[in-house]
């Protein structure tokens, strides 16, 4: 009877470490769905912050500008009233075109010759506004008071104007204008007297001088 009450006495094996199978894999569980969380989150957040620094380094006008400025086709570089009293006294140079055009795309200085680069535009000797060809980026302003003084522009599409023998220049280098807008006035210049008061309008595609009138309309 001492030993079976003894043994009694004792705590049981079952009693001492009971075991629940469902206790560490829940553990394991738990820390997956927070990890899970915590990535989840943190690409959330990363992707909302990078949104907002697109935004703010943004300009959706300047997006809009540019993108309204290459399809814009370039216009002569005076208003469209003044067509029928403007015209060309000095075709572009142009190896293809017929044997008058061409004697009329020659410049005669103290018997030197040179062929035009661009377009003469003379309104029977008078002065006349002188208006940016397609919208653009002043990129050069040069006085000159032989060849005459000169605005150069550069354009969303890759392409420059150029308006030489002109006066009363509008625009300095940095700004930006609008087709149409108003930069200076025709004028002469010592070394195409012949021309009168004109304007010298050059335009260059991928930094090599073209044919304007293969541009320009209204």
């Amino acid at each position: 009877m001492k030993m079976r009450e003894e043994q009694s006495n004792k705590p049981s094996q079952k009693n001492k470490n009971p075991k629940k199978p469902w206790f560490w894999p829940l553990i394991y569980a738990g820390f997956s769905v927070a990890f899970v969380g915590m990535i989840w989150g943190y690409n959330v957040y990363v992707k909302s912050d990078t949104a907002g620094e697109w935004t703010k380094a943004g300009d959706p006008d300047k997006v809009t500008i540019e993108t309204n400025a290459q399809s814009e086709s370039m216009k002569y570089p005076f208003k469209e009233t003044l067509q029928d009293s403007i015209e060309v006294v000095q075709h572009y140079y142009d190896m293809d075109a017929d044997e008058a055009t061409r004697e009329k795309s020659i410049l005669v200085f103290n018997q030197q010759y040179r062929t035009s680069t661009g377009v003469s535009l003379s309104m029977k000797g008078e002065p006349f506004e002188v208006i940016a060809a397609m919208s653009g980026t002043v990129e050069e302003v040069n006085l000159d008071p032989f060849e005459g003084d000169e605005i150069v522009l550069s354009h969303a599409n890759g392409m420059q104007t150029k308006y030489r023998s002109v006066t009363g220049i509008l625009v300095k280098v940095g700004d930006v204008v609008d087709q149409g807008q108003a930069l200076a006035t025709s004028s002469e210049s010592e070394w195409n007297p012949t021309a009168g008061n004109h304007l010298q309008f050059d335009v260059l595609e991928d930094g090599v001088l073209i044919n304007p009138e293969s541009k320009l309309a209204f």
